[in-house]
């Protein structure tokens, strides 16, 4: 099997209008997708759309109705002329803990038949129930970068006229995924999640879970903790305008 889990960290900076920071350590799983239901057979303590103390759930992304997240990544590439044909798919999220999660980001690493990276989908959500996928076709390099202007409202402390800059690494033996955003030019967040690949049994699971205990209450928890501390220094609060509930762009 291919599929890992990541142990590592996740940092958020902001240097405007007012510098704050935290840090905080997370653990991931980069699920091949064509493996859920032998992970779901073979890995104790784990769970494929059913509870256990970690699990996935295939409503948690895509469509969030529970139908197949392959298809949704196929039809998205259809749509967007992005080959799909005898495709391999992995997905880098938080997984569920005692039924429970948020994940603020999510990506979806497609690859063809020969293992080349073609397409990576960031798949944002807020804290509202919303998500927007932005899809971007790549080259098979060991470091992406993506620029594409911001199309979703996530803080509710930083406006919607901004650029995010994505920088990410294949992959491998390590992750990162850094995010900056720009305003006028100025760059007002970064944020930023590393982690050093282990192999995905039920022993590494377990360790993680004990290293990360209840991570992701402690991940929605620490959002709202993080906003208020931000109200308090004077952000201005910015409302958002309208609805959306799941939105997809392709970006150049």
């Amino acid at each position: 099997m291919t599929s890992s889990l990541y142990n590592g960290t996740v940092i958020h900076k902001r240097f405007k209008p007012k510098v704050h920071f935290f840090k905080y350590r997370v653990f991931s799983l980069l699920l091949d997708l064509s493996e859920l239901n032998q992970l779901d057979k073979n890995i104790n303590f784990f769970s494929y759309n059913s509870f256990n103390l970690v699990s996935f759930f295939d409503k948690d992304h895509g469509e969030r109705d529970g139908s197949s997240l392959f298809e949704w990544v196929k039809k998205s590439l259809i749509e967007n002329n992005i080959n799909s044909e005898n495709i391999k798919i992995k997905l880098l999220c938080y997984p569920r803990i005692f039924g429970y999660v948020f994940n603020p980001l999510s990506v979806f690493f497609v690859y063809d038949h020969q293992e080349n990276l073609i397409s990576i989908l960031y798949e944002v959500k807020n804290t509202f129930g919303e998500q927007h996928t932005y899809i971007f076709k790549v080259e098979n390099n060991n470091l992406l970068q993506h620029n594409c202007t911001k199309k979703f409202h996530v803080s509710p402390f930083i406006e919607m006229n901004c650029n995010y800059f994505f920088r990410i690494l294949k992959p491998s033996e390590k992750i990162s995924v850094i995010i900056e955003q720009y305003q006028l030019n100025e760059k007002i967040l970064f944020a930023s999640q590393d982690g050093r690949r282990v192999d995905f049994n039920s022993r590494e699971l377990l360790k993680s879970y004990i290293k990360h205990p209840l991570m992701t209450f402690k991940v929605i928890s620490a959002i709202h903790f993080e906003a208020f501390k931000l109200w308090v220094k004077g952000i201005r609060f910015i409302k958002k305008k309208f609805k959306i509930k799941n939105n997809i762009t392709f970006e150049n």
